[in-house]
């Protein structure tokens, strides 16, 4: 697999890399800790993981800014030359992601050299508006996974009158121009069925990832079309690795981490 943005991506990305310092936020609750805290039967979220280890609090950063002001927050954990960016969900009503969103820090830092080899980056939910309103777009309606810059884009009222002209995929622009990852995981979840699709050089994180969870490889040509999407747009124009990880629409979002941990780990890890 590459272990650097390919020369296009990187010259890309170079004037979004020049943003302005990202600002530490206060602790809050979030989405993420309601979902931990849902599936620990608690009211509260707990102090510890899913493993009974300590969860690293997070130092969210604000990354931008939803529709309706929202912030989008990302925190960093490890300090490795493998640079890897976690994105907890893009449509609002795909939120069986969220535990692994919360757990992922922790496994990661638990893992044997984890923090050490690896420099994770995880943005907690590109579409908070779509979240709070459990819909699969952002507050304009707009499909945020189908406004970003492919070749393939479609402009119109659903995905966009152009490309990035959503505030929450320009954010997302610009986080991945920061953080220069070499691996990008992306949370959805389908209806009636789970299994991991992927963009760019990254068949064989695919393939491995299938082998560790039970979640079947799908390739591309095989689901409908998804005009100027993130995948299409990074992964497969930009030669960035992209793994889509399809939860089983309304599955219980621990149990959704527990099915997929190890093979989440593993991809990470692989440098």
């Amino acid at each position: 697999m590459t272990a650097t943005l390919t020369r296009t991506a990187a010259a890309l990305f170079a004037a979004a890399a020049a943003c302005a310092p990202l600002q530490p936020q206060p602790a809050a609750e979030t989405p993420i800790d309601r979902a931990i805290a849902t599936a620990a039967g608690d009211d509260d979220p707990p102090a510890g993981g899913a493993d009974g280890r300590a969860r690293p609090q997070p130092a969210w950063k604000v990354v931008g800014h939803s529709v309706q002001g929202r912030p989008l927050r990302a925190a960093t954990y490890g300090s490795g030359a493998r640079h890897v960016l976690w994105i907890g969900g893009i449509h609002g009503n795909e939120r069986e992601g969220s535990v692994a969103t919360g757990e992922l820090p922790a496994a990661l830092l638990a893992a044997p050299g984890g923090e050490q080899a690896v420099t994770l980056t995880v943005l907690e939910d590109a579409n908070p508006d779509g979240s709070a309103m459990h819909i699969r777009g952002n507050a304009n309606g707009v499909d945020l996974n189908r406004n970003f810059p492919a070749h393939n884009f479609v402009a119109n009222r659903m995905f966009g009158r152009e490309p990035l002209s959503q505030p929450e995929s320009q954010a997302l622009r610009d986080l991945i121009a920061a953080v220069q990852p070499h691996l990008v995981l992306i949370a959805h979840s389908w209806s009636g069925d789970h299994f991991v699709n992927f963009d760019g050089p990254a068949r064989g994180l695919a393939e491995r990832f299938a082998h560790l969870s039970g979640y079947p490889v799908r390739l591309s040509e095989d689901i409908p079309a998804t005009p100027g999407s993130l995948g299409t747009w990074l992964g497969q124009e930009l030669g960035v690795p992209v793994l889509t990880i399809e939860y089983l629409r309304g599955r219980e979002p621990a149990e959704a981490w527990r099915e997929t941990k190890d093979a989440v780990l593993a991809v990470v890890l692989d440098g």
